[in-house]
């Protein structure tokens, strides 16, 4: 996936903490940002969720709407 430079405003301790993981694991600091910032977005379980489905993106997209009518007539 494509990156992309961007300008980020954040607390000196929180980037102080980042720099200070990203030392002690050999990382760089967008890394460890980025990957904080995945886990809490969820990003990695849906990227894993994702990864193990083999069904086609229309497929998916049926099984969505059936479940969202379903929900909504309270089936």
């Amino acid at each position: 996936m494509a990156k992309v430079r961007t300008t980020l405003t954040i607390e000196e301790e929180v980037l102080r903490a980042a720099r200070v993981h990203a030392a002690r694991t050999g990382q760089r600091d967008s890394q460890v940002i980025e990957e904080a910032v995945r886990r809490h977005l969820g990003l990695e379980l849906l990227e894993h969720l994702w990864s193990g489905a083999d069904l086609s993106e229309d497929e998916a997209m049926a099984l969505a709407i059936e479940a969202q009518h379903q929900t909504r007539t309270g089936l």
